[in-house]
């Protein structure tokens, strides 16, 4: 089980006390296989509010009297702030308000994020302008308040300050020797091992034993973190680009000494997030400013702003040794290394968890090392721990599997485990094999020479790699909608979930049209309101399992209380709720679909408009029994010019095993997406951080390169739409699945076009010269 799930699940136990027999024993969700809505090519239902320019953004917010904020970030790793100059900017044209630590109201800190604490979404328990002192360069320093954007801009330029440096631990080399060793990564066991394998690899018949790095990554969603916020009397309103809305509520009313039910966070819209989107020191800013001129306040962090004060994924070294006999099955299997994780951040970058859930060996150990360093902290990165994690343990396959002579399919074919190495569950469901098998086929792996270099195309030099990718299952416990049933048939479901553009009210009102048995016309799904029934954040590909668990617990309650309303005159009368199901717009006998009434008919006996239930997901405990991750194969072809090291991707194919496909047309553009992203590691992105005094280099668009349209190749999806019978509909998370493997297939593809491994992320031409 991943760290997410462990987390998950001693929260559950923690609750219950023990875990009923009953709940681990239950059948597969019975609409499983038995759809209409559902596996449908729908478009999305936000799509033209968004082409039309009707969908309103966090910055686009229109309220009276808005001012707007800029701020200011220091420009030393580790100090304090000597002389602190702002008459200039108070001053300035249509300043209302400058604040720094002097007039900052006294806060506390924000509660880590963390999987033991759901409700907890602080990236930073850092004190937010409270004192003197510098953590890391980038650190907000200053807000400036003033009618305009520009004005405010302006001022902000014209504050003064100086400051006492002080020694920061800006090198990654350096900070190893101070390394710490957790002993739990994600409240999973740090340390595992099985065996002596430093040993049993010595003594292998083969074996690869390799270094492997990758960069600081920066966040860059399409829609910069923005924020509008409003105090009204006591009460405070937030419009905000954020991926936790019920969270966000809670932890800013702990934070203001507010009542609940005195903050309402909204964000119907939400323009990219990938793990960024939580709660940052912008937003805490902007609403001590707003209370303190007496007026809302707009604060949008500009590209370079989000670099400096918006964490990414942590650098790392591994280290994956891999020891096998003479048939391939691996005897040995050793992954350690280090990420960076100051002891004020969030995300431990969990790059061994993949080794632990995709090979079987007889021996093994895992082991992370935290560094120290005095920078913005990282925090959870589109498959955060797999996307890198995976590069490294898929490298060293390839590697293996070349020098033995294997076809790399083959060798991880041998190693294909029965239950889950390390602590032996039974998978759930799980059809790596066929999802290589199937995605060789459409590739045309058979193709691929096996001697690197063999491919030429005049200059080019072609190859092609493959890699496995996983991401664990997950299902966040507590979400919970409400649903309206109306006498003319039509269904309202809300709860305050997130769409970051991945189709959650699109998948969900298919869900429910064949849930409730009425046409998807007849749904709709209200959002981004945290007055809503509460929803868990949308993060490690659970929201979309965790709503289903809820909107399945609704129409149940809504079954029960609509076999009450329709009394003894009914066709359905004297049926219990186990009897019966939802279908053709009404409630039906499971052994007799005649004896079925719609719910006009009984909403109108019982002079009833409508009904409303509210109901939450049951707990997660599929995730107690068996081991739940989707897989991937991932296929590469590339070409690379012997004249000057440029590397062109000129296909790619992603073949996943992740359960019931909800939506084919949107599932699509989540697999391609995170693909994507997954070429941008391997080619294109890395943020340069200068080691002598800790400032991001290439903080903008221009310099930190993201791939374009021109980088991206024409990219494959499939699966093996193979459901899983743990889980709600059958589902999997499929946001994150695309990112892993990518960056090892491209690597991968590389070598066998080159002859050249490149280990250390971005590849880049001079790598290649």
């Amino acid at each position: 089980m991943s760290g997410i799930q462990n987390a998950i699940i001693s929260s559950v136990k923690t609750t219950l006390g023990w875990v009923p027999d009953r709940w681990l024993s239950s059948g597969p969700d019975p609409l499983i296989g038995r759809t209409a809505a559902i596996g449908r090519q729908d478009v999305r239902v936000d799509g033209p509010a968004k082409v039309s320019g009707e969908a309103r953004f966090a910055a686009e917010i229109a309220m009276d009297r808005l001012s707007y904020a800029s701020v200011v970030h220091s420009t030393v790793a580790r100090g304090r702030i000597t002389r602190l100059d702002t008459v200039a900017a108070e001053a300035a044209p249509g300043v209302g308000l400058v604040m720094t630590y002097r007039n900052m109201p006294r806060i506390g800190t924000l509660d880590l994020i963390g999987v033991t604490n759901l409700s907890a979404i602080g990236n930073s328990s850092l004190p937010i302008m409270q004192d003197a002192d510098v953590r890391y360069d980038g650190q907000i320093v200053a807000v400036v308040i003033a009618e305009s954007q520009q004005q405010a801009d302006h001022a902000a330029s014209l504050i003064e300050i100086d400051y006492t440096r002080g020694a920061a631990r800006t090198s990654f080399e350096a900070a190893k020797t101070d390394a710490r060793t957790p002993a739990s990564i994600l409240i999973e066991k740090n340390h595992e091992k099985k065996g002596n394998a430093e040993d049993v690899l010595k003594r292998s018949t083969h074996r690869v034993d390799a270094r492997y790095t990758t960069p600081t990554l920066n966040h860059n969603a399409l829609e910069l973190h923005a924020v509008t916020v409003a105090w009204q009397d006591d009460a405070l309103l937030v419009h905000d680009s954020t991926q936790m809305i019920a969270a966000s509520a809670q932890a800013l009313a702990r934070l203001f000494g507010l009542k609940k039910e005195q903050v309402r966070v909204l964000s119907p819209f939400v323009g990219g997030g990938f793990g960024g989107k939580g709660l940052w020191d912008h937003q805490i800013v902007a609403i001590a400013a707003s209370r303190l001129a007496g007026r809302p306040v707009r604060l949008v962090l500009s590209r370079e702003g989000v670099y400096r004060s918006v964490g990414g994924r942590s650098p790392s070294e591994q280290r994956v040794a891999i020891g096998a006999d003479a048939d391939g099955r691996f005897t040995a299997l050793i992954h350690t290394g280090y990420t960076v994780m100051p002891p004020y951040a969030a995300c431990p970058e969990q790059f061994s968890f993949a080794g632990r859930v995709l090979y079987g060996a007889r021996s093994w150990e895992f082991l992370q090392r935290h560094l120290d360093l005095d920078v913005v902290p990282n925090t959870f990165m589109r498959a955060p721990g797999e996307a890198i994690g995976t590069f490294a343990l898929e490298s060293a396959i390839d590697e293996l599997a070349h020098d033995m002579g294997i076809d790399p399919i083959d060798l991880r074919r041998r190693n294909e485990p029965d239950r889950h190495p390390v602590n032996g569950s039974a998978f759930s469901q799980r059809a790596l094999v066929k999802a290589y098998c199937d995605g060789a086929a459409r590739f045309g792996w058979e193709k691929r020479l096996a001697t690197p270099g063999a491919r030429r195309d005049g200059e080019w030099r072609l190859g092609m790699g493959c890699a496995t990718g996983t991401y664990p299952y997950t299902r966040m416990p507590g979400a919970t909608v409400g649903l309206t049933l109306r006498r003319d048939g039509s269904v309202t479901i809300s709860c305050s979930a997130q769409d970051m553009g991945m189709g959650t009210a699109t998948a969900q009102i298919q869900h429910a049209a064949d849930r409730l048995g009425v046409p998807t016309e007849a749904v709709s799904f209200e959002l981004g309101d945290s007055a809503m029934p509460p929803a868990p954040f949308a993060g490690g590909s659970g929201q979309t399992a965790s709503i289903l668990s809820a909107v399945i617990a609704a129409a149940e309650k809504l079954a029960g209380t609509l076999l009450r309303l329709a009394g003894n005159d009914s066709p359905v009368a004297g049926l219990r709720t186990g009897e019966i199901r939802l279908v053709d717009r009404g409630i039906a006998c499971n052994a007799d679909l005649s004896r079925h009434e719609s719910y006009r008919s009984i909403l109108a006996r019982a002079g009833r408009d409508a009904i409303t239930v509210t109901a939450s997901g049951n707990l997660p405990i599929e995730m107690l029994k068996y081991a739940m991750h989707s897989t991937s194969a991932v296929f590469c072809a590339v070409r690379v010019s012997e004249v000057t090291g440029e590397i062109r991707v000129d296909r790619m194919l992603g073949s996943f095993d992740c359960g019931t496909i909800l939506n084919p047309k949107t599932a699509a553009s989540q697999f391609k997406g995170g693909m994507i992203m997954g070429l941008g590691l391997a080619l294109t992105e890395e943020t340069l951080v200068d080691a002598r005094t800790g400032r991001i280099m290439n903080a903008t668009l221009a310099d930190y390169h993201i791939p374009t349209h021109l980088d991206v190749p024409d990219i494959e999806v499939m699966w093996t739409g193979i459901p899983d019978p743990r889980s709600p509909l059958g589902v999997r998370g499929i946001g994150e699945i695309g990112v892993t493997g990518v960056a090892a297939a491209i690597a991968n593809a590389v070598f066998n076009a080159t002859g050249k491994r490149v280990r250390d992320l971005p590849i880049t031409l001079d790598k290649l010269l």
